[in-house]
């Protein structure tokens, strides 16, 4: 199939994916602000002057779209409360904003952003929860306490699961939040202002990589210093000035060309494209789990409508953003770098290590997460390390990629997962339970069948003869090449 036809495929690929199992109402500003708008604002734009501001500099108030528009409630919504004569909900959800910004809707509750609060039944959730917190923050929703540490953290990114009080009002161990992937009291899942802030809603702020930074960034997700670190991030912020972002149009490569953002990449217009609210769209790599999948295999664990959009389109849509400023040969080589990249890391690395704790695990005294050394090092081998390489790789920053990546996998591999896999061994042979020993034995021989395999025979004094000898023919060349 020509680059030519994949492409066609892509776009019909992803208008199918856009318009599965949903009307097409949309709805249309109205000739005037309404009759309860304007009562709103009697008093909204004496007691909240910023945000009266905020949407007067938004095109919501050209078109006469205001406060009761948005937050107007029906009889029987899970979150309504009587406000000065009016059934309003302070909440405003993906269902609301679809009511106008279809289209968008349908996409965005289609992607794994909007599922990002199911972590919330994870292990990252019982690392929050139990190892980080306790049950001391105590709220009319969590008599029994919840942890402060989760409310704080992970659920203001994945978000939280909104609890309605009898009176109407939002549980606060619940809201506020804003996390894209905000479970809501009428069904839908997600949060438009998790990216799209209140009440401006600005396309000049979301379309600056600054917006991605309340996510991304940190030990296991860093795309916001590797963006940084990039060249194209150097180019952006070197040509701010240029960059055109209140356009509203965009298109990269016609309406600016200095440098993309986190927005060109993943869901901005191109000459072949249209914008898309599904950021999974373009991503060829799943780099969340221990191991690198394509992912249609993530969408169809989620039951999303993407599960039929195999990865060779979606790196087609994204190659079609590349080449609005790199030539084809660029592109082409730069996705040879990476996807070998993500076989050095899923084949060295990931599988070996997750075929290992799977083994370790039933050679523990309990089941317990995070109660051991061999726990704690192949949660920061994958979950940390291992995605910081592969993001580092996904975005061409080295520094990422390699220190503080595949350097640090590496010497978590071998420094700190391989000693504790071997002390769990030995507490296990020793502790007089059959079971346990049998699953010492079953580890020991994998550990030793992983250390001897041609990637990491070296580090028990086994390298290859040949090897070892290519390698020091290679080093006394360069040395005398470059002797001073």
């Amino acid at each position: 199939m020509t680059r030519k036809s994949l492409f066609a495929l892509a776009l019909s690929a992803t208008a199918v994916i856009a318009t599965a199992n949903t009307a097409r109402a949309q709805t249309f500003s109205p000739p005037e602000l309404s009759r309860q708008t304007k009562e709103c604002l009697t008093c909204h734009q004496k007691t909240d002057h910023g945000l009266y501001q905020q949407w007067g500099a938004s095109k919501h108030y050209g078109a006469n779209v205001g406060c009761y528009e948005c937050h107007g409630a029906d009889q029987g919504d899970a979150d309504a409360w009587k406000h000065e004569g009016f059934l309003i909900s302070v909440l405003v959800t993906p269902k609301d904003c679809g009511r106008c910004h279809t289209q968008e809707t349908e996409q965005f509750i289609n992607s794994h952003h909007s599922k990002a609060g199911r972590i919330l039944g994870s292990l990252d959730n019982v690392l929050a929860e139990v190892v980080e917190g306790n049950r001391g923050m105590i709220t009319p929703a969590f008599p029994q306490g919840v942890a402060a540490s989760a409310v704080n953290g992970c659920w203001q990114c994945h978000g939280s699961e909104i609890k309605v009080l009898p009176n109407g009002k939002l549980d606060p161990a619940t809201y506020p939040n804003s996390g894209i992937g905000r479970i809501n009291p009428d069904g839908s899942e997600g949060s438009c202002n998790a990216c799209h802030l209140r009440h401006e809603f600005s396309v000049a702020q979301v379309r600056h990589p600054d917006i991605c930074g309340k996510c991304h960034l940190g030990p296991d997700h860093p795309q916001k210093e590797i963006y940084e670190e990039s060249k194209h991030g150097i180019a952006f912020f070197a040509n701010i000035d240029k960059m055109n972002l209140d356009s509203p149009k965009w298109i990269v490569g016609e309406d600016y060309w200095a440098a993309p953002t986190c927005a060109t990449c993943h869901m901005s217009a191109t000459k072949n494209q249209p914008i898309t609210h599904d950021v999974g769209a373009r991503i060829s790599w799943n780099n969340r789990p221990p191991v690198s999948i394509r992912p249609e295999i993530s969408d169809a664990k989620l039951g999303l409508p993407g599960k039929d959009m195999p990865w060779q389109i979606r790196r087609t849509n994204m190659q079609d953003v590349c080449t609005a400023c790199h030539q084809r040969q660029w592109v082409d080589n730069f996705y040879i770098q990476y996807d070998g990249l993500i076989e050095l890391y899923n084949e060295k690395f990931a599988k070996p290590s997750g075929a290992l704790y799977a083994l370790a695990k039933k050679c523990k005294a309990h089941p317990t997460p995070f109660t051991t050394d061999a726990d704690w090092a192949y949660w920061e081998l994958w979950h940390h390390e291992g995605r910081r390489a592969r993001h580092g790789a996904a975005m061409m920053a080295p520094d990422y990629t390699h220190w503080h990546g595949t350097y640090e996998v590496a010497k978590t591999f071998y420094t700190h997962y391989v000693p504790a896999l071997r002390e769990l061994i030995e507490e296990a042979r020793h502790s007089g339970n059959a079971d346990r020993v049998v699953a010492a034995d079953a580890l020991e021989a994998k550990l030793t069948e992983v250390l001897m395999s041609e990637d990491h025979r070296w580090f028990l004094g086994e390298m290859d003869s040949d090897e070892a000898a290519k390698r020091k023919a290679q080093q006394e060349e360069f040395k005398s090449r470059y002797a001073k």
